[in-house]
């Protein structure tokens, strides 16, 4: 489990799922408190954080004799868009088009394409042949970043076009995504997760679990579901299979949130309180109907 939860990841689950709510920033002591929840000791935490900020995710800040750490600009449209598909219960409606990117990379940048290629892979492209990477979902704002952050636009083409034939959309998906492995993942998820649902809920109705408790295993629900988003692509519902257990998955990981919702956002905010400003916090934000929840409405 410690494998699974290492320090630096659960530190950007902690900033997408609570901390970006109050203003995207929040004093090391009381990260180092949280993630002390996990058994996260504080040298960890210290070299997790100390990483983002050289990467560029986070920056650090000083106010009187403590240190803080705001998301960064690129830091925070990860988050916002990691959020919008967590959060989203339901495929998005296909126009379809498929958006093509190709590049040819000089050797000397090699270390930009093995970068661009993550990026590709987590924005939910595949691969189709070499250096060409198709997605029927609309990423013309997600490209525009890439192709900024890592100031390729002398080497890469975009198109946005319908796909012709020989053969249907589905043999597409088929040579780009292993839809076959992705369910098998959402059924071990739902098979772990709807047995743990229903004991936590019913304890919680008992009040036999405590806030931190429940604001522990919300931020493992998280951590663990957002997984999702480095190998399940979102296709639109015009292209995956009858029997796709992605949209299950979605509502069980929305009603088990929501269960565990309020009390985990107390917990958060008794510590946070101590050393961070609870008035930054979003107005606009309330854990139970989490403001980027799509209800499945079918």
């Amino acid at each position: 489990m410690q494998n699974s939860l290492n320090t630096r990841s659960m530190i950007f689950t902690l900033y997408g799922d609570y901390i970006r709510h109050y203003g995207n920033d929040i004093w090391i002591g009381s990260l180092i408190r949280l993630l002390k929840e996990f058994g996260h000791n504080e040298q960890s935490v210290r070299a997790a954080i100390s990483r983002m900020n050289k990467q560029g995710w986070v920056i650090a800040e000083r106010k009187g004799n403590k240190s803080y750490y705001r998301l960064t600009e690129p830091g925070v449209q990860r988050i916002e868009e990691a959020a919008k598909r967590i959060f989203k219960l339901q495929p998005e409606n296909w126009d379809g088009q498929w958006r093509m990117f190709t590049y040819t990379i000089p050797e000397e940048k090699r270390n930009i394409r093995d970068e661009l290629r993550k990026e590709l892979v987590w924005s939910g492209f595949g691969l189709l042949s070499n250096s060409f990477w198709i997605s029927p979902n609309k990423q013309e704002k997600q490209l525009k970043q890439m192709i900024d952050k890592y100031d390729i636009e002398d080497y890469v083409h975009f198109f946005v076009s319908e796909y012709k034939g020989p053969h249907k959309s589905e043999k597409l998906v088929e040579e780009c995504w292993d839809l076959n492995d992705i369910n098998e993942k959402y059924d071990e998820f739902i098979k772990t997760y709807s047995q743990k649902y229903v004991m936590d809920k019913n304890k919680i109705e008992k009040g036999e679990m405590t806030d931190g408790e429940c604001f522990v295993e919300r931020t493992k629900l998280v951590h663990e579901y957002r997984k999702f988003l480095f190998v399940d692509p979102g296709l639109p519902e015009e292209l995956l299979p009858k029997k796709w257990l992605g949209d299950y998955a979605a509502s069980l990981f929305s009603d088990y949130y929501k269960a565990l919702a309020q009390p985990a956002s107390r917990f958060f905010e008794d510590v946070f309180s101590e050393g961070n400003e609870v008035k930054n916090k979003d107005k606009k934000y309330d854990a139970l109907n989490h403001p980027l929840i799509i209800e499945n409405n079918k």
